[in-house]
This record gives structure tokens, sequence and C-alpha cells, in this order.
């Protein structure tokens, strides 16, 4: 029998930093239970599409659950095509704090680095 998660390459190729990890982490621990960081692609943006982050308490059955350390984040299939091999990080710099999603698939990303196009 095999699972259904190691066989998807998309599935495969999402990726978290340690430092996303432990950011996602406190924001989770701070929430009521059963809390979950879910990871969106949207139309808009200065580039063509956007990544939107919420919180969410509902996986869907068809979800992306990457789930590691005390979190948990969400993606849903159709941003999963657009997030193939992305790696999400979470940079605390000078500049600010934010989370970053380094996209193989995006050609081009604005200056702020939360819209891409492909």
């Amino acid at each position: 029998m095999t699972d259904a998660v190691s066989t998807d390459v998309t599935l495969a190729d999402i990726t978290l930093t340690d430092s996303a990890v432990r950011r996602i982490g406190e924001i989770l621990a701070s929430e009521p239970a059963g809390a979950m960081l879910r990871v969106s692609v949207e139309g808009g943006g200065c580039s063509g599409f956007q990544y939107k982050f919420d919180l969410d308490r509902e996986k869907a059955e068809d979800d992306l659950v990457l789930a590691r350390d005390g979190a948990t984040v969400l993606i849903d299939p159709v941003s999963q095509q657009y997030m193939a091999g992305a790696q999400i990080d979470y940079v605390d710099d000078l500049i600010g704090a934010a989370f970053k999603i380094k996209n193989p698939v995006a050609a081009a990303s604005c200056g702020c680095g939360t819209s891409f196009s492909i």
C-alpha cells in the first residue's frame, strides 16, 4: 500500500524552514486549540498573484497538511499548483519580520515578496 503524500511530487516539494516552523508554532500556541495556518494563492497583487496567510480551524479533505513541531500549515490543491517546489520561510531582519515564500514557479515577484507572476 502506498502513501498518497509520498507519491505526489507537488505535495513533497513544498517545505517549511526551521524558522517558519518556530514562528508558526508560536502563533498557533496563542490561538484556541485546533488552529492551523492556511497559505493560499489568490489573483491580485502588483504582480498578478498574491500569497494569503490566514488562521483556519477547518481542514478540507483535499488540503495538503504540513505538520511539524507544533506548526500546522494547510494548502489547498489549486494553490499547490502555483507553489510546487516552494519553501515557506520566516525572516526577521532590520527591515522587518515576515513570512517569505521562495517559489521556483514564480517568474517574477514584487519588492515586498507577497505577490508574483508566472
